[in-house]
């Protein structure tokens, strides 16, 4: 689309993007919690029980390299409407109660959220220019809070509706409604003039690194978001105890999601936080190796800084795209790539994870957090120091 720009308030623009954001990791994180009662109950191994969450997340790589193809015949704004429709019906797809139905609503799922996460890059580079570390950090923080009620109230939605798979399938309604919040809101808002859309990247070396970046932040994410919960299980945790672990770690998320990126912003400072969230991501997997429980503190430090590292992370990888792109649709394409790419290599983390549970036990597994951890940090020292912008004559457009 290249007609003529939105004439929609931005608070207007702002709170459509709050309300489809609620809806990208809380069908996600509604799932470890309930992770022990669903191998129980389908006879599932934890091989297996990451593969399913692997496939969500390359269904998120997908729909990300889709999702520029799909804008373009549709518009960004009605391309995020398809794609929050599509985890409305990948949650339904949930309530019934086998394997099947559990991965066939997780690809819809993830397809949807890889659509959503595009299309919201385009639109808040394009109509919220001035505040785009601002919007990018409140986009998280809505994400991040739905993933929080999503874990917190797993159990109890478990208990109130009669099944693991009700639980899952309640998050259709906030997909629903949010829905309804971002057609009305959005209907008079289009790309602006000259925004036409590129191809992705490949070749640009700025691009590259933004993947490497945000790759490693997706694998430490998707790692302890699987895996956190049943990690402390086999410490010794009961199933409600273990929950309101992985529920304190995405609360700590929500601060760091928000604070870090206005911080960078104010001075573009990428490159200090973003060193910062990979000195907590490296403690915190450290700690938890060496020291899973401490004496009187428990397992909190550990897993404020794990939190810290990856709330923070995700939106520092979005806001350097915004940054150092210069129109809403190369930001985009450079979201596209970034983002398909990294749920593609993050995908690999839960179900490699959940091998090396099976075959030499769950310290083996945080290894992989780990690693990702240091690789990130040479993503900073290469992207950071250098003021590394996007370039177009090194991958020109067709």
């Amino acid at each position: 689309m290249t007609t003529t720009g939105t004439r929609v308030r931005p608070a207007v623009v702002l709170l459509a993007v709050l309300a489809l954001a609620v809806n990208l990791r809380a069908a996600l994180s509604a799932y470890p919690p309930l992770l022990e009662t669903i191998r129980a109950d389908l006879g599932l191994s934890a091989a297996f029980a990451g593969l399913v969450q692997a496939a969500t997340i390359l269904m998120m790589g997908a729909g990300s390299f889709a999702a520029p193809a799909l804008a373009r015949r549709t518009g960004r704004e009605r391309a995020a409407a398809l794609g929050v429709a599509a985890i409305a019906l990948g949650s339904l797809t949930h309530g019934l109660p086998t394997a099947v139905a559990l991965v066939v609503g997780s690809l819809a799922i993830g397809l949807g959220i890889g659509v959503v996460g595009v299309a919201i890059t385009g639109v808040i580079r394009d109509h919220l220019p001035e505040r785009a570390g601002t919007a990018t950090g409140l986009y998280t923080v809505a994400m991040m809070g739905g993933a929080t009620v999503a874990s917190l109230t797993a159990l109890l939605l478990q208990d109130a509706l009669g099944g693991w798979w009700w639980a899952l399938a309640a998050w259709t309604l906030p997909a629903v409604l949010a829905l309804v919040v971002w057609w009305p809101a959005t209907r008079q808002l289009h790309d602006l003039p000259g925004a036409a859309p590129v191809r992705l990247p490949w070749r640009n070396r700025f691009a590259r690194l933004a993947v490497l970046f945000q790759a490693m932040s997706s694998v430490q994410f998707y790692g302890w978001l699987t895996w956190l919960a049943p990690f402390y299980e086999a410490q010794g945790f009961s199933t409600e105890r273990a929950a309101v672990a992985l529920s304190v770690w995405n609360v700590v998320q929500i601060p760091a999601a928000l604070l870090i990126p206005l911080a960078a912003e104010r001075r573009r400072a990428w490159a200090p936080w973003a060193a910062f969230c990979v000195l907590c991501a490296t403690a915190g997997v450290a700690g938890v190796l060496v020291a899973p429980v401490l004496p009187v503190v428990g397992p909190w430090p550990w897993i404020v800084l794990a939190s810290v590292a990856v709330g923070a992370g995700f939106p520092l990888g979005l806001a350097v795209v915004a940054w150092r792109t210069p129109d809403g649709a190369t930001a985009a394409s450079v979201s596209a790539l970034t983002l398909g790419s990294a749920y593609f290599l993050a995908a690999l983390a839960p179900p490699v994870m959940g091998v090396l549970i099976d075959l030499a036990g769950f310290r083996a597994a945080l290894v992989v957090i780990l690693v990702a951890a240091l690789v990130q940090g040479v993503a900073v020292v290469r992207l950071g120091p250098r003021r590394v912008t996007y370039d177009p004559e090194t991958d020109p457009v067709p």
